[in-house]
């Protein structure tokens, strides 16, 4: 008689960045239930029956962020399926990256027994649950990918922002530091990247820095490469 064929069951797993004391961080939490307890992981659960997968990942934030769907901006990175994966069974999870803006601390969920905020140069001696530190380097990648050729910088930002901030955004994500002049040039050049207010931040001892607010462009061309060129 052929064995019963075993069950897939379909997850979701949470990347959340942000930036806190100028650093790109992700939110982690402590599992309390085996497997893996005790040990870091992403935040993830179960899709439920009725859910189509981005239902699935706004339930996650909500439940184990503390966050709604419109603090962050929200978008798939891969699927993960490799055999092994979770020791529960065979478990295939989708990678969603949310990015948004001075993010709040957590409020712990039900089933977790920690939740906080990591900077991700703090991670590399960290064992992360599952397979999550592969998880994680993926959504980073993206993000770091996605800074060069798109207008996502602007969603680790206020509403309002000088360039200083702006560049800031990227040195972090990147982990690098960019020619303010230079920055300045291309960012400010780029068509539809930047709208310029008519009105600066407030002083701090120099010139008050002009402010600027998000265009409506996705895509920046000229890119603004990791390399500088």
């Amino acid at each position: 008689m052929a064995s019963p064929a075993p069950v897939l069951r379909v997850a979701v797993d949470l990347i959340i960045l942000t930036l806190r004391a100028g650093r790109l961080s992700v939110l982690l939490i402590q599992r309390e239930d085996e497997p893996h307890r005790g040990a870091w992981a992403l935040p993830g659960g179960f899709v439920h029956l009725e859910e189509d997968l981005e239902e699935a990942a706004y339930r996650v934030l909500a439940d184990e962020a503390s966050l709604g769907s419109s603090a962050v901006h929200l978008e798939q990175v891969r699927t993960f399926g490799a055999p092994g994966r979770d020791p529960r069974g065979r478990v295939v999870s989708i990678a969603f990256m949310a990015l948004g803006a001075d993010l709040p601390d957590p409020r712990r969920g039900e089933d977790v027994a920690d939740a906080r905020w990591w900077a991700v140069d703090e991670l590399a001696d960290i064992a992360l649950a599952f397979d999550h530190a592969e998880v994680l380097a993926s959504a980073v990648e993206r993000a770091r990918s996605k800074l060069e050729y798109t207008t996502l910088a602007v969603t680790f930002l206020p509403e309002e922002f000088t360039i200083t901030q702006l560049r800031g955004v990227y040195e972090s994500v990147w982990g690098t530091t960019l020619d303010a002049g230079n920055f300045h040039r291309k960012a400010t050049r780029t068509d539809g990247f930047l709208v310029e207010l008519d009105r600066h931040a407030a002083p701090t001892g120099g010139r008050p820095a002009r402010l600027y607010r998000a265009g409506t462009g996705a895509s920046l061309n000229p890119p603004l490469l990791r390399s500088g060129n």
